[in-house]
């Protein structure tokens, strides 16, 4: 092999490794990633703290306190919403959910000629529980959490204003309107049985003793 074929090899060889070399340079300046001497924003999740007090759920208004402001006519506009499942007239047909004619007070899943759910039976207790307007209340805001197992897949009114003209309308559904609760009349607590009576306030006169039962 003369000198110039191994000139030429050297050169093609030196110009491989130049290639090579030059196209790692150009690499990596095109795809560097530098990281930010500041970063833009972070996102934290705040964490509870351990053992500390969970947030105090919203106290439901009592439905007695919402139907003393409550509007008929705003109901039989809401009602319209329940008329594809529900009849509202006296002796009026079961559709997929049976006659509301007279249901305030009327005993749970006791309708004549209406086939009720295993769920809606068991809350019944034999007819011994009734549609109160807590019962009505409580229902309309969401069947299926108040009724375990009820067929009923109307979502339910969260809005109490609704709910409360809705089942003020109901109301007038019955030759005898039942009387409507008093507003602002809060059950009295119960202390714990075994728990100490409480103590008046001082200067307080002491509390007498409740007359027995008749």
């Amino acid at each position: 092999m003369d000198s110039n074929e191994v000139n030429k090899l050297l050169a093609g060889l030196l110009g491989t490794v130049f290639v090579v070399f030059s196209v790692g340079i150009v690499s990596d300046a095109l795809f560097a990633s530098p990281a930010p001497e500041k970063p833009g924003f972070a996102i934290e999740a705040a964490e509870p703290a351990e053992g500390g007090p969970a947030a105090p759920a919203a106290e439901a208004k009592p439905i007695a306190d919402l139907l003393a402001t409550a509007n008929v006519e705003a109901g039989a506009a809401v009602f319209k919403k329940c008329q594809a499942c529900h009849s509202g007239e006296k002796g009026g047909p079961n559709k997929v959910g049976p006659d509301l004619w007279d249901i305030v007070d009327r005993p749970v899943a006791e309708h004549e000629g209406f086939a009720y759910s295993a769920g809606m039976k068991d809350f019944s207790k034999g007819g011994a529980e009734k549609w109160t307007y807590d019962n009505l209340n409580h229902f309309i805001t969401s069947p299926k959490k108040f009724v375990k197992g009820t067929a009923m897949g109307f979502a339910g009114l969260p809005k109490d204003e609704d709910r409360a003209n809705v089942i003020a309308y109901l109301r007038t559904l019955s030759d005898s309107p039942k009387p409507l609760p008093a507003p602002g009349a809060a059950a009295e607590a119960k202390p714990a049985e075994g728990a100490a009576p409480a103590k008046p306030a001082e200067g307080a006169a002491p509390a007498k003793p409740a007359a027995p039962a008749q």
